[in-house]
This record gives C-alpha cells, structure tokens and sequence, in this order.
C-alpha cells in the first residue's frame, strides 16, 4: 500500500511539472501527422516502426534548446533571433511559415470534418469544419491562458485511445519488436518518400516557435521575485522529455496499428485520415474505428491552437505587438487577428481548389525549407555565452542537434526532389 501511495504522489508531482513540453509534443500527432503515420502503415507494415525510436532524441534535442532560449532569455524564438540576428531572416522565416501553417490547420480542419462526417453521416463534413472553427477561434481568443493551457493539458491524454487499438486487434508483436530494433530499409522511391515525410511531420518548425514562447508564458505566470535556477532547467527538461517521448510512443502505436490491420488486409492507398478510420471500421471493428475516430477529433482540437499560434508570436515579435494567450483580446488585437484569420484560411483553403493531400505535400515542403534554416540559427543561439550564460549547449545537445540538421537538409532535398521528378 505505501508503494502504491508513494507512486501515486510521484505521479501526481511529475504531472504538475508537465506543461509545455507535453503539448507541444502531443500536438505534433495532428490529423495529419496521423494520416501520415497510416500511410507508413498501411503500405510498408511494420517497416517504419524505428523511426519512432531515431526521430524521439532529434526531437527532444532541439525543442529543449527552444525551450532554453524561452527560459533564459524570456522572448519567443523569434525576438531572440530579431534582438541577436538580421530582421531578413525573420521575414523570409514567415514568408514560408505563415502559408505553411495555415495549410496544415486547413488539412486539420478538413479531416476533423471528415471523420465527424463518418460518425454522424447526416451532416456534411464541411458543417462539421465550420462548428469547429467557430468553437476554437473565440475560446483561443476568449479564455485566458492559464484556463487554455489546463484543457489542452488534459487534450493530450486523448492520444491514449492509440495505444489501446493494438490490444484489441490481432497484433503481431514479435514482429514489432523485430522491426523496431533491427531496421530493415526498402531503397525505392516509396519507401524514401515516407521516410522524409515522417521526419518532416515530426520536426516542424511551428513546434520550435511554440515551445519557446510557451516557456515565456510560464514564466509570466509565476510570482514576482522568480529565478531561473538549475531546477527550472531541470524541470524543463523532465517537461520536454516526457512530451517527446509521449508523442513519438503514440507515433509508434499509430504505425502499429495500420501496419497490422490496413497491411495485412492488403489496403495501401491511405490519404487522409478519415480513409483510415474507415478502412479499419471492418477490418478492426466498431470500438476501434470509434477510438481512432474520436482521436483524430480530439488531437485537431489540440493541434490547431498551437499551429494557429505559433504563427501569431512569431508575426507579434517580429512587428512588436502586443502578444500574448495571457492578454484580453482589446490588449492584443492583431496578436489574436492572426489566429482568428489563419483558422477561417484554413477552413476555406479546400474550398480554392486545394485539397487536404495536397495541402499536405505543400506543407512538408515549406517546412523541408524553413527547417534547417531555423536549427542552424537555434544552435547559433544556443552557443552563443552573451545570450544564454552559463545555459549554452553541451557536447550531447550540439551532437543531437547537428545530426537533426543534417537529417533535416538531406529530408528537405530528398522531398522537393521527389516532388518534382
């Protein structure tokens, strides 16, 4: 009993110290990192389950750097860049962030829709996409960021619906195990494509912008006098490890999931999400297809808040607005005009002859481009001593972060090559 209650408050304890770092890195599994994850799936089966192992410490590494940047110099990532760099590499970072992002919000919208549109079919998908943006523009502008942050605290424990589906099908678990520790590569077109589309969907350089101005909001919360210390880094740490390790483990159960079922039952071709939930409702039956329907819904409602604004403290630091989730919308009217606006673009993008593929591939290439431009500029900053002190990178996080630029560069070539040939 003194075990269990002991275990208990260390859970309780460590739970209160997540924040930042546990929904940044589950808003990473969006309806369309899931629909990417099914497509791995559905057409190499278990194949690709190590990439949810290698692509966890790149992840950790760099938005713990993001994180560290927040924390000690209290800006978002791009103040630090405008305060230590040239204001060009701001403006061309939102000239491919600010379409990039409104796209993925629009592939989100659209299969949020999508999949509500399977569950009560009476109803247009597109009613559905308008319901949800009319829910999430005035509660992100309305509601104050300490209410903010508790909901989309608790949205991420939706995620936990994907690691019940394995369990309830007819998982071959030595496989997995198999595939998960000893790697084994396909060299065609396919095989490639899905690797870079993977590494694209789990580095994305809105994560980078949310993390640090996330940080920045934490700190305001707390009481005057407040210092950053060894244990606040530490924390932060705890934070972000725990957030990364979480979103690549449902990454992984995402992909063990639809390389059991959709693999086995022979079905390849998966685009969207709503085709995998779907094609797993007579294949899995109807508690799993309900799952991974209601956690395509739930993560959307997650995800897009965090897309939308990222894109809004990068436009306010760069223009010094007013910013803030913490600020009532008369404080900060352009700062929540981004939001608002990119959710109605998104909501309408299907709707200017863009579909939710296609909004997709467009996305993985604008982010193939900003990304390693953004990691090199993070470890800049990182080691530099004038900026952050005594909180510099060490051996391990500069390793980690230039072995995730050099994947990042190759990644971004390999996919605009695809692309185009």
């Amino acid at each position: 009993m003194n075990l269990i209650r002991r275990a208990g408050k260390k859970a309780k304890k460590t739970w209160k110290v997540l924040g930042p770092g546990l929904i940044t890195g589950s808003s990473d599994d969006d309806p369309s990192g899931i629909a990417t994850y099914s497509q791995a799936g559905a057409i190499f089966g278990l194949m690709t389950l190590w990439t949810a192992l290698i692509t966890f410490p790149l992840m950790a590494s760099i938005q713990e750097m993001c994180a560290r940047i927040g924390i000690v110099t209290g800006e978002g990532l791009a103040g630090a860049i405008k305060k230590n760099y040239s204001r060009s590499i701001l403006y061309v970072m939102l000239a491919f962030s600010f379409p990039a992002i409104v796209l993925n919000i629009g592939a989100d919208i659209a299969g949020m829709g999508a999949v509500a549109n399977l569950l009560i079919p009476s109803i247009p998908p597109f009613a559905f996409s308008i319901l949800f943006t009319a829910l999430l523009i005035p509660s992100i502008i309305f509601w104050p960021y300490k209410k903010i942050a508790s909901i989309m605290k608790y949205l991420c424990l939706i995620l936990l619906v994907y690691m019940v589906v394995p369990f309830i099908v007819n998982t071959e678990w030595t496989n997995a195990f198999k595939f998960s520790l000893l790697p084994k590569f396909e060299f065609s077109k396919d095989y490639l494509n899905i690797l870079v589309a993977i590494l694209g969907t789990t580095i994305s350089p809105y994560l980078f912008i949310w993390q640090a101005s996330m940080e920045v909001e934490e700190i305001k919360k707390k009481e005057a006098g407040f210092v950053v210390d060894k244990q606040v880094i530490r924390n932060m740490r705890t934070d972000i490890g725990y957030g990364m390790f979480y979103s690549n483990l449902i990454m992984y159960f995402i992909i063990l999931t639809s390389g059991t079922v959709l693999y086995n039952a022979g079905i390849r071709q998966i685009d969207t999400v709503d085709q995998a939930a779907l094609a797993l409702k007579p294949l899995a039956g109807n508690f799993s297809y309900l799952l991974f329907s209601l956690g395509i819904i739930g993560t959307g409602f997650l995800a897009i808040p965090v897309l939308a604004g990222s894109l809004s403290y990068a436009m306010a630091e760069t223009f010094q607005w007013e910013q803030g989730l913490d600020k009532k919308y008369k404080e900060a009217k352009p700062f929540y005009a981004v939001i608002a606006v990119s959710l109605i673009v998104g909501l309408l993008i299907h709707y200017i002859g863009i579909s939710p593929i296609q909004a997709l591939i467009y996305t993985a290439i604008l982010y193939g481009l900003t990304a390693p431009v953004l990691i090199v500029i993070i470890l800049l900053i990182c080691n530099n001593k004038k900026i952050l002190g005594e909180n510099v990178n060490g051996f391990w996080s500069n390793l980690l972060g230039i072995l995730t630029f050099l994947l990042m560069t190759i990644s971004g070539v390999a996919l605009i090559w695809f692309y185009f040939n």
